[in-house]
């Protein structure tokens, strides 16, 4: 059975750092591009960041560039978002999936399999 498992999120002051990670089973993640979403209480689910299969390139949504970076462990099968200087808007549920689109996937709709989410909290 293919799952994503999301973990590293928490209670964090503004400012501060998180790193989340996502881990999979049943598939290796460096045949799949990976993105990273965020869902604030609404309909709308954000892109935050996605990487790519085939060369590593690397998306950023605006308003999390020069703060967040996502990155790979292909020995360990897993992907990370670091994220550094946390605001309160960064407060949301934030979810990992994985496409077989080739290149960078930025749309939620090309994503096959997802995570269930990690809770993300920047408050002081």
């Amino acid at each position: 059975q293919l799952q994503l498992v999301e973990s590293g999120g928490g209670l964090v002051q503004p400012g501060g750092s998180l790193r989340l990670s996502c881990s999979a089973s049943g598939f290796t993640l460096d045949y799949y591009a990976i993105g990273w979403f965020r869902q604030a209480p609404g309909p709308e689910r954000e892109g935050v960041s996605c990487i790519s299969s085939t060369d590593e390139s690397t998306y950023y949504a605006d308003s999390v560039k020069g703060r967040f970076t996502i990155s790979r462990d292909n020995a360990k099968n897993t992907v990370y978002l670091q994220m550094n200087s946390l605001k309160p808007e960064d407060t949301a549920v934030y979810y990992c999936a994985a496409s077989t689109g080739v290149g960078l996937v930025v749309g939620p709709y090309e994503y096959e399999y997802w995570g269930q989410g990690t809770q993300v909290t920047v408050s002081s």
